[in-house]
């Protein structure tokens, strides 16, 4: 099976996720001035950690099917497990605006970017056993050292949001700044 068509597919959902997220920016109305706009300032904040998200995931993402050889319906299957689950961003990112914070959704946040990875996570899997242990994406992305990192922090990060959200927003974003570059060695391979 052709793995074009996947990475079509996953494109546009990328792109819808992240055209969702930006509509929920509002302009200001009525007279306007610097400190209307610095209110709005935590909603574009909670924004852009999303985006950024977002990007990671897509660049994650293309540069693991870039590597893959083949797919086949399970990887299928475990492609739109990970797009649903990253489809939910713009969701839990309007609500923790909604909410300033609160814990339940920092909480919420949290589990659901703890879940899109463990699904990346299965994805990689699904594309590592028809790919056997010789196949350049196996080889450069086995060790999976960042993806279980992010899992131990951001579960550390939702048990803290119950009692300091600011604290596990702060830990969200430092998962972010892990991921900002990707795969050095995978990127170097591909480019060979």
């Amino acid at each position: 099976m052709k793995k074009e068509r996947l990475e079509a597919f996953s494109d546009g959902l990328f792109s819808v996720v992240i055209t969702i997220m930006v509509l929920e920016l509002r302009v200001p109305v009525g007279h306007v001035t610097w400190t209307s706009l610095m209110g709005m300032l935590p909603l574009f904040l909670t924004y852009v950690l999303s985006f950024v998200y977002g990007a990671i995931f897509w660049i994650n993402h293309h540069h693991l099917l870039a590597a893959t050889l083949r797919v086949d319906s399970t990887i299928l299957w475990g492609n739109l497990n990970f797009l649903f689950w990253l489809s939910l961003i713009p969701f839990f990112t309007a609500w923790v605006d909604e909410n300033q914070a609160a814990p339940v959704p920092v909480a919420a946040y949290g589990a659901l970017m703890l879940i899109v990875i463990l699904s990346y996570r299965l994805l990689e899997y699904l594309i590592f056993r028809i790919h056997h242990g010789n196949a350049l994406v196996v080889r450069t992305l086995r060790q999976g050292r960042r993806e279980w990192a992010s899992i131990s922090l951001l579960g550390l990060a939702i048990a803290l949001a119950f009692w300091y959200p600011y604290a596990a927003v702060a830990i969200y974003i430092g998962v972010a700044i892990m991921w900002v570059l990707p795969d050095r060695e995978l990127e170097e391979a591909l480019t060979d």
